[in-house]
């Protein structure tokens, strides 16, 4: 039995705000049902039941959603008393949550401190880049709820980082995106790249909040200069994508699952305890079962197996390129837009500007991290 990973949505797309850019909820709208509901406390019992007899060593529960936190306080703390008392195989365990921040007030900051919970806090950058469409559902703009979000965590001493989208008006603010980060001392960061979902999924797109590739792999050049820079003079800041190359260039395995070239099957846990192999798909045709069921029997299913399968076509030129070792054809999900010829990366430029840009002080941070550590 392998180490494992299970993303729990224990309020399934159900939101307190109306991100306009949402991947979650553009895809739930292609589900026969939107939402699967909020979820039970028998379910979240049997799925922590089914977890720790799947994992062996080590098992992190990464609650996302929609907005996990409308689970309630209740939840989350029956979550907890229920990985203590079925871990008898004495596995790591560990939390994580990705929320939007807008329902953290001391006592849920005091909660995640307490019971080590990992939080990632949705933070788009300064006021004006995360206002744009970072709204509640009343259109105003979330940004100051969740910078109080991340004092009350700074103040508990909850373990927290940083996730960004990186839209089409992000990628012309690189500089200012990076000194928000620096001039609050934000430690970690995540930098997603928003995909125009609807042309994905083949629905009519009415605005594209998506990046362009030569957009984008400018703005990865510009914000990485400013890293290194600063990276050189002792400022530590983790950026996530950065630190990742920079292991690989020293000889390690990708840590993100993107640049791993192929999928896994790791669990993604629906409200309704329904069980799909990836948070980007799921979809009806990629449900696997439910908790009800080991694992084990899902991972070996023959649905399991066909979309490990279905991942591992790279195209011919992916393989001859100068980078694959990096890109590795990247996510699946980037190979699926439409406006990509034979299944490339709709990123593909973007990637080749960057790592043309960058790769020599990656090789630097590569050498730095082998001296430091050791070769893979």
């Amino acid at each position: 039995m392998p180490a494992a990973s299970i993303l729990i949505k224990p309020a399934s797309s159900n939101c307190n705000i109306d991100c306009r850019y949402c991947f979650y909820k553009c895809l739930s709208s292609s589900r026969e049902e939107y939402s699967k509901g909020f979820m039970s406390f028998e379910t979240l019992e049997q799925l922590v039941i089914r977890a720790v007899e799947y994992a062996d060593g080590y098992l992190a529960f990464a609650f996302q959603g929609g907005e996990p936190m409308l689970a309630g306080m209740d939840f989350f703390r029956r979550a907890a008393e229920l990985q203590k008392k079925y871990n008898k195989k004495k596995l790591v365990i560990e939390n994580t949550i990705q929320t939007n921040g807008t329902l953290i007030n001391q006592e849920w900051a005091r909660f995640f401190a307490e019971n080590n919970f990992l939080v990632g806090l949705s933070l788009d950058g300064p006021k004006k880049l995360h206002g744009r469409y970072r709204k509640n559902v009343q259109g105003i703009s979330t940004f100051e709820q969740v910078m109080r979000a991340a004092g009350l965590l700074e103040k508990y001493h909850a373990d927290f980082n940083i996730l960004s989208v990186i839209t089409n008006e992000t990628v012309k603010n690189a500089s200012s995106l990076y000194h928000f980060y620096k001039r609050n001392g934000f430690s970690y960061i995540q930098l997603i790249p928003c995909m125009d979902e609807q042309e994905r999924t083949g629905r009519k797109r009415e605005e594209s909040f998506a990046v362009d590739p030569i957009g984008y792999g400018r703005f990865l050049c510009e914000f990485f200069d400013l890293w290194y820079e600063d990276f050189k003079d002792g400022l530590n800041m983790d950026i996530r994508m950065f630190s990742n190359l920079a292991q690989m260039a020293a000889g390690y395995p990708a840590e993100e699952c993107g640049m791993n070239g192929n999928c896994t099957c790791y669990f993604v846990v629906e409200g309704d305890g329904s069980v799909y192999p990836c948070d980007f798909y799921c979809l009806d045709e990629w449900k696997l079962g439910t908790v009800e069921q080991p694992f084990k029997d899902l991972a070996n299913s023959d649905k399991a197996k066909k979309f490990v399968d279905s991942s591992r076509r790279i195209p011919s030129r992916c393989q001859n390129c100068a980078w694959y070792s990096l890109c590795r054809g990247g996510c699946r999900r980037w190979r699926e837009g439409a406006s990509s010829a034979d299944n490339l990366n709709v990123l593909c430029q973007a990637y080749e500007i960057f790592f043309e840009h960058a790769w020599e002080r990656l090789k630097k941070l590569g050498k730095y991290i082998e001296r430091r550590y050791g070769h893979a």
